[in-house]
């Protein structure tokens, strides 16, 4: 592969974090320059690969960069001066380099473009209990014996167990509220991380920030005793297939598997767990499969599961005492967690919609009509499931190559 892509990533994250640099000192005719070099690095690199996948992260920060040169040369009085259209070839803009914005405007679009690793980043000790994870008995019983056993008893597994799970299957079907009761049953801490978040700090950041997650990790397993649950999503971010890559996945790739040997090869008293989660399993490659020792299909809720859905978001409603639950259940066949969750919300707005419209929502005592079976099947009607029948079969599929309870 030639080298080109990995030159313009590294010059276009050496110029980026120079301008930011100069902006935050206040040298704006020079951080102009360099923010629109960063640009012309970027432009570049979506040209040479015009169909790859983080091209509109690229462009996305190539406009930040654009937006910001735009407000430095406003405050200067150089309006006029504007960079050109980030589409064509734009050329370097340049300033006189004096006066200075307000402090707080300056700062304030400096630490925008920043994009800090702590915002990626979600820490908490939650609360959230198995009885909030409706169905999915063999996905809660694959984590009990991956994770609430062992904590409660490593004396029982001479073994040592495994560290690295998969959870995978449609969009919207509980993969984060499973590994969150997880964390919430042993008293450990849960990070949960957007894997397509983390590759957006591109330009060589995303492979630093892989390291500094899992630095993170350790320390608090380490120096506080609890157990941590790192939560990944959209792994396949991270981990999935490319027909051409940038320099820049490669090294996140090699440094999230190096950070996995290290979790599986440390004590077997260990108490830190990787899970990662993903709604296209079949894009992740193969030889990151067995860091996952465990690799769980949370499906699509079956028929009592959708009935304990749709008690759990009517509860809150004003509903006919004649509403079908089970009768509901039955039609929502092949909808989601998510799916259901919404109908129900749609439903509340139909019939609060109905009393606004009729003028008298700003009435004393003036209520939405109750809810009725009719209300659920009319929402059906328009509102079809977000995962269609190929996709289960490609699930399916995939689970009979793959799947490791």
């Amino acid at each position: 592969m030639s080298l080109a892509p990995q030159e313009l990533e590294n010059s276009a994250s050496k110029y980026a974090a120079e301008a930011i640099r100069l902006d935050s000192q206040g040298s704006r005719g020079m951080a102009i320059q360099s923010y629109q070099r960063a640009i012309e690095a970027l432009v570049k690199l979506v040209q040479i690969y015009p169909d790859y996948k983080l091209n509109k992260v690229y462009m996305e920060r190539a406009n930040a960069y654009q937006n910001r040169i735009k407000a430095l040369q406003m405050s200067h009085g150089l309006e006029d001066d504007r960079p050109a259209p980030i589409e064509s070839k734009a050329e370097p803009v340049n300033g006189n380099g004096k006066g200075s914005a307000p402090a707080s405007h300056k700062s304030a679009n400096v630490e925008t473009l920043k994009a800090d690793f702590d915002d990626l980043v979600m820490k908490d000790k939650p609360k959230v209990s198995w009885d909030e994870v409706i169905g999915l008995d063999d996905a809660k019983r694959a984590i009990r014996e991956s994770i609430v056993y062992p904590m409660k008893r490593p004396d029982l597994f001479p073994l040592g167990w495994p560290r690295g799970i998969l959870l995978y299957g449609p969009p919207g079907c509980g993969k984060t509220l499973l590994a969150a009761a997880a964390a919430a049953e042993i008293d450990g801490y849960f990070i949960n991380v957007d894997a397509a978040s983390m590759m957006s700090k591109w330009l060589g950041e995303a492979e630093k920030n892989i390291s500094k997650l899992f630095t993170m990790a350790r320390k608090l397993n380490e120096s506080e005793g609890v157990p941590v649950l790192l939560f990944i999503d959209e792994i396949d971010s991270l981990l999935g297939q490319r027909n051409s890559e940038v320099g820049g996945e490669v090294r996140v790739k090699n440094q999230f598997l190096t950070e996995m040997d290290g979790i599986n090869g440390k004590s077997k008293e260990s108490q830190l767990y990787v899970i990662g989660a993903t709604n296209k399993p079949w894009s992740l490659e193969a030889g990151f499969l067995r860091r996952f020792q465990k690799r769980i299909y949370v499906t699509l809720p079956d028929g009592a599961s959708r009935t304990n859905l749709f008690n759990q978001y009517t509860r809150p409603l004003n509903t006919e005492g004649s509403l079908k639950i089970e009768e509901l259940a039955k039609i929502a066949d092949g909808y989601s967690a998510s799916d259901i969750k919404d109908i129900c919300q749609s439903v509340q707005l139909r019939v609060v919609n109905e009393l606004f419209e009729s003028g008298k929502a700003m009435e004393a005592n003036a209520n939405p009509r109750p809810v009725s079976t009719t209300d659920f099947r009319e929402i059906l009607k328009v509102r079809k499931p977000s995962v269609s029948v190929d996709m289960i079969r490609a699930y399916m599929r995939w689970s009979d190559q793959f799947k490791a309870l």
